[in-house]
């Protein structure tokens, strides 16, 4: 009998993943004010009924301000938890264990959505551009605009919107948090030095500049359960010779252990822009590594990310224990049933049976329906 890591549970905490195929968050620009509209539902049904062990639902701005576009979701206020229910009950009713990614975009938000060019909002856009923030008047690249730098009363209260939204989330009836770490959003930049040209507590040391994300860590995990788990998001490396390096990620994974985080998604990239971009080797698999190298030497559990496109690569993430998870977000947009033919592809005698109780209520379903056309 063909035995597969990929198709293990895992358990953190109270949640146990019946399988370690993730539904990695992917924004979908469609909210309005920060709620969630009929194509959330429609989109988050698809994954629901796939088989995945788990799923994170889109980047959410804690504040208002901080929003990667006009169309993100959001967290800021308690009108936006009954949208959120709707989702987490999708989820739930198929066994799936459902998260949610809470994020501030900094200096990156107040911008347009990709279809319109993903830059900074223009005056004229039907949603006027709004005030950016960050470590330090650094703009994201020459075009974007200069944030505004934080004094430490404005991190303070940032620090409690994260907590807030916690709450919210679990009130939403989510069953773990995901903190956005990466990609040049708020808490990166004050990690990374090309953002942070901080002199206060924020900046400086590598330890002053972890600070922000440390207490945002702590607040999070006093703002939830014991019991739920809580995932950090890190770009694990900025592609960038004067940027961050995987030993400082390593670094911060093991003190954000120490603060309460569970598992951290190793991603990559997205501090400087396109210039950054250009360097990060696009190629299957390619931040597995990253992945790797924090759960061995930060003895901390990771989810491996990026073009993760096969079962048979994804069960060698998990066999060779260089993750404990992984997520996928483009190859389940274009294959929803990755779950399924993945272990049909492993060659599991029975793939219905390791995955989820519902999708194998689902596969039976559809054979008697397509057997009942078949006889008509």
């Amino acid at each position: 009998m063909t035995v597969s890591k990929l198709f293990t549970p895992f358990t953190i905490r109270s949640v146990t993943f019946p399988n370690r195929i993730v539904l990695s968050p992917m924004c979908q620009y469609a909210a309005v004010e920060g709620e969630v509209q009929d194509w959330h539902l429609a989109h988050h049904s698809r994954f629901a009924l796939s088989g995945v062990g788990g799923a994170i639902v889109e980047a959410t701005g804690v504040t208002k301000e901080g929003r990667i576009t006009p169309g993100c979701l959001g967290l800021w206020h308690g009108g936006q938890i009954e949208g959120l229910a709707r989702i987490t009950k999708l989820y739930r009713s198929h066994g799936i264990p459902v998260g949610i990614q809470l994020a501030h975009a900094g200096r990156k938000a107040s911008s347009a959505a990709p279809w319109d060019g993903a830059g900074p909002l223009a005056a004229s856009a039907p949603e006027a551009a709004w005030r950016t923030v960050g470590p330090s008047p650094i703009a994201h690249t020459s075009t974007w605009p200069t944030p505004h730098a934080l004094s430490a009363e404005e991190i303070a209260e940032i620090v409690e919107s994260f907590a807030a939204a916690a709450r919210r989330a679990v009130e939403a009836g989510f069953d773990f948090v995901e903190v956005h770490g990466a990609h040049g959003y708020l808490l990166h930049s004050f990690l990374s030095p090309l953002a942070n040209m901080r002199n206060d507590g924020y900046g400086g040391t590598a330890e002053k500049r972890m600070r922000f994300a440390l207490e945002v860590a702590a607040a999070v995990r006093t703002a939830i359960p014991s019991t739920m788990p809580l995932f950090w998001r890190v770009s694990a490396v900025d592609h960038d010779p004067q940027g961050l390096g995987i030993g400082d990620t390593v670094q911060l994974s093991a003190a954000l252990k120490q603060s309460g985080i569970d598992v951290i998604d190793a991603s990559s990239g997205g501090i400087n822009g396109p210039i950054a971009r250009a360097n990060i080797p696009q190629h299957p698999g390619h931040q597995v590594p990253f992945a790797a190298q924090i759960r061995r030497e930060a003895d901390i559990a990771t989810m491996a990310v990026g073009l993760i496109v096969d079962g048979a690569q994804a069960e060698d993430v998990i066999a060779h224990g260089s993750a404990d998870l992984v997520a996928l977000g483009r190859e389940l947009l274009a294959d929803p049933a990755f779950a399924y033919r993945a272990a049909q592809a492993l060659k599991l005698p029975s793939p219905e049976q390791v995955l989820p109780a519902q999708f194998a209520f689902y596969l039976t379903r559809r054979e008697q329906v397509l057997s009942a056309f078949k006889r008509q």
